[in-house]
């Protein structure tokens, strides 16, 4: 049985009100959607709050999926939303990215660029590397940052994350491009000193 027919009988059992198809999604997806919703809310009960929050909601609105993505980027539509309306109530100040400064906006462009991805196998095992790139995750714009995870970190395909965040296709590629840009320049300082010293 193929994946579409899985989900389309997975989701007639949930729309049927059969409560173990709720418990096969939870277990299908929940995982993802914590670990998404960590890297966006930065606290574990926030982020364990949002997964309850996105399978009551899904599984409310079940009805109004109308099956034209994947469950899957529909779920992460809804932890995202879920997500943002907590973190502007954390953050009265919280000031979307406006659309047209992505562009123009130097601050997002790097100035410096070091070729990291030449690095020996052993350097990206690193814990310390690991922590400065989660770190670095965690300082990117609030709208690179979405796109960034959603594709870098959990694997959603570009046309999975248009829908899940009701982009196009083309401001997808752009955020992610900008995204990797600037965590290049973030990078560069740390990856620069962690290169060997020239002979002299």
């Amino acid at each position: 049985m193929g994946t579409k027919d899985s989900e389309r009988i997975l989701l007639e059992r949930i729309r049927a009100g059969d409560i173990t198809a709720c418990d096969d999604c939870i277990r299908q997806h929940a995982q993802g959607i914590y670990r998404f919703a960590k890297r966006l809310m930065r606290n574990d009960p926030e982020a364990e709050d949002v997964v309850q929050e996105t399978f009551m909601n899904a599984f409310k609105g079940i009805a109004r999926f109308d099956g034209r993505s994947e469950l899957r980027t529909w779920l992460y539509r809804i932890a995202y939303n879920a997500a943002m309306m907590r973190l502007r109530r954390r953050k009265p100040e919280f000031v979307p990215l406006p659309e047209t400064g992505l562009a123009e906006d130097s601050a997002l462009m790097p100035r410096q660029l070091f070729d990291w991805s030449g690095l020996p196998e052993k350097e990206l095992e690193k814990a310390e590397l690991r922590e400065e790139m989660e770190n670095a995750i965690q300082e990117l714009p609030d709208k690179l940052q979405v796109v960034f995870i959603m594709r870098e970190l959990e694997e959603l395909s570009t046309e999975e994350t248009a829908k899940a965040l009701d982009l196009t296709i083309e401001t997808v590629k752009t955020r992610l491009h900008r995204a990797r840009l600037w965590l290049r320049e973030r990078l560069s300082g740390y990856f620069a000193s962690a290169e060997p010293a020239s002979p002299k």
